[in-house]
């Protein structure tokens, strides 16, 4: 029998921990590359490399770095995945506000910061502390931030707690509502109530950057069940009078769920929208189900200046889908947003998850988005009139060649 003894441990301590510090320096100093223009499709480009991985989280995080408790250097608290992130940009930093979900599946909530929003993001040192409300939270993710013209950076998250009314042994049973908390740095958090609505249960709730008619413009996603929509579903809105006790007393349907779409069976609004001369642009997910399961991918819609409720264009199909790699994970197949930064030059990063496992950032433009949804036709809902709409822009370029 071979028994361990630690006469060697301290230089082979010191030789791993030396091996772990150089590959995650090197791993955040890699540089991010754009893709080949052939291989975009003009709207956005992807990059080569995730942003953020498990592995981006510091070292500190997961190892004991004590040789006396920690002889083996083994990782005492892993990290699985680091997905779904918000993102600011504060005093001219790139900031993400990502899910760190632990392998003992809790998540929380940590920043990460970028020199460019491209690449070089490194977590601040700790994450963030969530103030809990009378009714501690069991799980919390997903946050989307919004820098609102009352001064307030808000943080809009969903907040899961196990069911009450869950039969006798179903541990799965989950209740969903929107949790609200608000920071002037990104540091110190106020919690504040829970989002009231006439829903049963909420997820990806947002905040709407501008006061309407004096009021907190959110946007909802009203289902009735924890993973279940039922008769809800589809892009809510409503008004609130203050979001120290937020209550939308009244919740209408602006973006809803369409029979054989990319949307037929959920879908959610994103980060909050960007403000253009033309409109209010929304990155959304839409959800459908395949003989694979579930099927996540991102579109575009455009949503009057001075009613930002009132969609206005609504591009067909899908903006982004998960390829290759993105579509293996937790949950494969599987496009995710929450955050995105218009940058001064007009240039937005997108910072997408694939599968409930990393995050990647895509670039486009706040040029390319409006064109996008302005001039990409709308979908017509049926065969014999998508392949009408193909015919015309077939035989247009035709007659020019």
């Amino acid at each position: 029998m071979h028994i361990d003894h630690p006469v060697s441990v301290q230089t082979s301590f010191e030789d791993r921990l030396r091996a772990l510090r150089e590959a995650h320096d090197a791993l955040i100093q890699r540089p991010n590359v754009r893709v080949a223009e052939a291989e975009s499709n003009g709207v956005f480009y992807r990059y080569r490399y995730p942003a953020l991985t498990a592995t981006h989280t510091p070292l500190f995080w997961r190892y004991d770095l004590n040789p006396q408790s920690n002889p083996f250097l083994m990782e005492r608290m892993g990290v699985n995945a680091v997905f779904n992130a918000g993102a600011i940009l504060y005093e001219g930093r790139y900031l993400v506000v990502a899910r760190v979900e632990g392998i003992d599946r809790k998540s929380f909530l940590a920043v990460a910061e970028s020199p460019n929003g491209i690449d070089n993001f490194r977590f601040w040192n700790e994450p963030i502390v969530m103030p809990e409300t009378d009714n501690p939270d069991t799980n919390i993710y997903d946050m989307r931030l919004t820098q609102h013209e009352d001064g307030w950076i808000y943080g809009l998250f969903c907040t899961e707690r196990k069911d009450p009314d869950a039969p006798p042994g179903d541990m799965s049973s989950a209740v969903a509502q929107g949790g609200i908390a608000r920071t002037r740095d990104l540091k110190t958090w106020e919690r504040l109530p829970d989002l009231k609505t006439p829903s049963p249960q909420q997820r990806n709730v947002v905040l709407h950057p501008e006061f309407v008619d004096g009021k907190y413009g959110i946007y909802t996603r009203p289902q009735d069940g924890f993973i279940s929509t039922g008769s809800g579903g589809g892009i809510g809105w409503g008004l609130a009078e203050s979001m120290e006790n937020a209550v939308v007393e009244e919740e209408i349907i602006v973006d809803p769920r369409v029979y054989h779409t990319i949307k037929e069976l959920k879908n959610g609004q994103g980060p909050p929208p960007i403000k253009t001369d033309k409109g209010w642009l929304h990155l959304a997910h839409g959800v459908r189900n395949t003989a694979a399961g579930l099927r996540y991918v991102l579109y575009v819609l455009l949503s009057d200046l001075d009613e930002p409720w009132r969609v206005t264009h609504r591009p067909a199909g899908y903006f982004l889908a998960p390829e290759g790699d993105e579509r293996v994970g937790d949950v494969s197949n599987v496009a995710f947003v929450n955050g995105w930064i218009e940058a001064p030059d007009g240039t937005v990063y997108i910072y997408y998850a694939s599968s409930d496992m990393r995050t990647h950032v895509a670039e486009t433009s706040v040029a390319r988005l409006l064109d996008y949804a302005i001039n990409t036709p709308e979908d017509p809902e049926r065969s014999a009139a998508c392949v009408a709409q193909r015919l015309d822009l077939i035989r247009r370029n035709l007659s020019m060649m």
